[in-house]
């Protein structure tokens, strides 16, 4: 119904923002992470939202990237998961860690979202663990600028199983290879060598 949502911080809650827009107030419900990036109220942000109807319910959600839209609609395909489990998930995980998690078949990264018990982790990897491309991977992963070197852990790790992707290796075996043997400040190269040591 609604992309997004472009307008002014009203107030803002734990659970939720008021957003106006157009003279009207939009009340959004979001994870924490993101209301904490929302800056105060006054400042002026867009939204992306997804407009939650069940038979009882009409609830606005909010994201503040499309990364994050995208895995919340992704995680409302498996069955058991409602929005509330998915805003935990996000608050929980970046796109890219969760996306990671999945493929490699990592219960303990998604089970430290609460609310998210081992069965829940086991039937989100089952549901979408084919359904998570590499682009998926590495799309929610910001670039390096030359003003700033610094590369983070989650960019090296999902830059390297991209890497073994598009040399043909399914995602799950290059997941857990990767994961295996990452070190802290290893560069994508290195670790992408030393993956294609051990295969």
């Amino acid at each position: 119904m609604f992309a997004y949502i472009k307008g002014t911080v009203e107030e803002k809650n734990n659970d939720s923002i008021i957003v106006e827009a157009g003279g009207i107030g939009y009340r959004i419900f979001t994870a924490l992470s993101t209301i904490n990036n929302m800056g105060q109220n006054g400042t002026t942000v867009k939204i992306y939202t997804h407009y939650y109807v069940r038979e009882d319910i009409a609830v606005l959600y909010g994201f503040g990237t499309v990364e994050e839209l995208t895995m919340f609609e992704m995680l409302l395909t498996v069955s058991g998961v409602g929005p509330k489990a998915a805003i935990s998930m996000i608050s929980t995980l970046s796109p890219s860690r969760f996306y990671l998690a999945v493929v490699s078949q990592d219960t303990k990264s998604l089970t430290k979202a609460p609310g998210i018990g081992m069965k829940m982790a086991q039937r989100i990897i089952l549901d979408l663990k084919d359904k998570i491309s590499k682009e998926q991977l590495t799309s929610s992963i910001p670039m390096t600028s030359p003003e700033n070197n610094e590369v983070t852990g989650d960019s090296v790790l999902s830059e390297a199983v991209s890497a073994l992707m598009v040399l043909g290796y399914g995602s799950a075996e290059a997941s857990s290879t990767i994961s295996g043997i990452y070190e802290k400040g290893i560069s994508v190269e290195e670790l992408v060598k030393k993956a294609l040591k051990s295969l």
